[in-house]
């Protein structure tokens, strides 16, 4: 049988170093039997992983996937020979990497880091805040913190809480400009917006008389990525924005941000979730962020269901 692990460490060295030469040094091995070895990968899987030059060598996209994988899979191997040759139940260990969206991140995540890894200290955390989508395999990311339906049928989820869009704008905002009682009153307003792409555009109201979700065009003079950035715009007074209930709800209890035409506000609540690969035996420290995550999430003022 063919040692692919073997294998896959030669090739994600050679593609680290740039170098057969140099990934044969590391490994104690001829720079032709590297090259050989990673010659032999390609024709199995019919496909170029690595530009070979004078100078240097350079991933392809499909050389970027299969080194994503291949480190993944590393790292799992390592981790069980750990968790074996310890002769003790896992402990929760190694590097985790999760990506969350900003808001969320910046509430429920910064503030437990530092318990999370006085719990964990075999753990090294590497965090990163985003709202864009990423795919997990292709950034080597163990946990993507995010909202709304799971798509990819290979990837789980666990629920953290439920939220809902709200529209708010600043008081200072709503003397200027006065307050909107009907969604045909937003035509006189800024509305600020997000620029993701869509399924649907616009923001959606429920019909009074046929209590249907109406999806109505908004217009206003600035577009944003991340709903972090959605509420300073609001609480600078630039104009209404439509953010997740969960970024604002200080804010609003406060009287920094008013919240505006709830009657017309459709049951529009979405899930934010941890998602993760799915395998059957979860590394003890994706398990033990995640769950440690579920408990302390639900005690931030959000509804957990």
């Amino acid at each position: 049988m063919d040692n692919r692990a073997g294998e896959m460490e030669v090739f994600a060295t050679a593609a680290e170093l740039k170098s057969f030469s140099a990934a044969g040094r590391r490994l104690k091995l001829s720079p032709s039997a590297v090259s050989k070895l990673v010659t032999r990968i390609e024709d199995r899987l019919g496909t170029r992983l690595l530009v070979r030059t004078t100078r240097s060598l350079q991933l392809t996209p499909e050389g970027e996937v299969y080194l994503a994988r291949a480190r993944r899979i590393l790292a799992d191997i390592a981790e069980t020979e750990i968790i074996v040759s310890s002769g003790a139940e896992a402990v929760p260990r190694g590097l985790l990497r999760v990506n969350a969206l900003m808001g969320f991140g910046e509430r429920y995540i910064l503030p437990i880091v530092s318990e999370f890894l006085a719990l964990y200290p075999h753990v090294q955390l590497d965090l990163s805040l985003t709202d864009g989508v990423i795919d997990l395999i292709e950034e080597r990311t163990d946990i993507a913190i995010r909202s709304g339906i799971l798509r990819d049928s290979s990837l789980k989820a666990r629920k953290l809480l439920e939220t809902r869009r709200v529209l708010v704008a600043s008081p200072d905002y709503l003397e200027r400009r006065g307050t909107p009682h009907t969604p045909d009153d937003l035509d006189r307003h800024n509305c600020l917006d997000f620029s993701f792409r869509r399924a649907r555009e616009g923001w959606p109201f429920v019909d009074p008389e046929s209590s249907s979700v109406v999806f109505r065009p908004v217009s206003g003079n600035m577009l944003v990525n991340s709903g972090v950035i959605m509420r300073q715009i609001c609480l600078a007074g630039i104009g209404i924005g439509r953010i997740g209930y969960f970024h604002v709800s200080e804010d609003i209890r406060e009287g920094r941000l008013v919240m505006l035409l709830e009657d017309h506000r459709p049951q529009d609540e979405e899930i934010i979730q941890a998602v993760f690969a799915g395998h059957d035996h979860l590394a003890a420290r994706i398990r033990a962020f995640i769950d440690f995550l579920v408990d302390r999430s639900g005690k931030g003022g959000e509804r957990r269901r």
